[in-house]
């Protein structure tokens, strides 16, 4: 691995770590989750930006496939590998631990890091990245409002639908066609098993969110029914 590439991501943790302490000098009332999310939400956006910007052709996204990385797909990668571990390590200090959560982000980080040590398959590498992360700042949008006092309101169920929309589009369209893509190319291995391993991942929270979508809309219609009878 270059040695800029592993100053960017020691950069990119302090970064993100700095960046979560002076949300917390900000809204002192705020939960601990809150304030990671915002930091959560800034990285969705950054790595969605860069990543878009390290597209070498837009006719075709995921091109050249199985090829040597550019630097600006190194950079992309070195910025989230640095966020992954701050989050991690944050996720540890939070009263809420998750197991899933944590194997995610092991799994993310290893498979980022596979992508810098080889220094290829950029180009796949970039596009699911930002294929995880495009639905990001809608998924944290849903937790923000129901902190700011929004739960169950048309508001939140609007951040509900949109996020859903988003992530079946990226993981549902997009992620199939990714993973075929990273599968049959020239890969290593492991960048294969992790394609495979993202796509399964994103359909298993894809039904979860089905069933989350469905439950609230029908939740919502019988609560207007309600409304008019009285």
């Amino acid at each position: 691995m270059e040695d800029y590439v592993v100053k960017l991501i020691g950069y990119a943790v302090i970064s993100w770590a700095t960046l979560f302490v002076v949300l917390r000098k900000l809204f002192p009332n705020r939960s601990f989750d809150f304030c990671n999310r915002i930091v959560s939400t800034v990285h969705a956006v950054l790595a969605v930006t860069l990543a878009s910007l390290s597209v070498q052709n837009w006719s075709c996204p995921v091109c050249p496939f199985a090829s040597d990385s550019s630097p600006k797909q190194m950079q992309t990668l070195a910025v989230s590998v640095g966020y992954l571990v701050y989050d991690l390590v944050c996720c540890l200090f939070d009263k809420k631990i998750k197991l899933d959560n944590t194997v995610h982000h092991l799994v993310s980080i290893v498979g980022l890091l596979s992508g810098l040590a080889y220094q290829r398959c950029g180009s796949e590498m970039v596009a699911a990245l930002w294929i995880t992360e495009v639905s990001s700042p809608l998924l944290h949008l849903r937790e923000l409002l129901k902190e700011l006092g929004h739960k169950d309101t048309d508001l939140n169920l609007a951040a509900d639908i949109g996020f859903a929309v988003i992530f079946t589009f990226a993981r549902m369209i997009g992620g199939p066609y990714l993973t075929y893509v990273t599968l049959t190319a020239h890969n290593p291995l492991l960048i294969k098993a992790m394609a495979l391993g993202l796509m399964l991942v994103s359909a298993f929270w894809f039904y979860k969110i089905a069933r989350m979508i469905f439950y609230k809309l029908a939740k919502r219609s019988s609560s207007i029914k309600i409304n008019k009878t009285h």
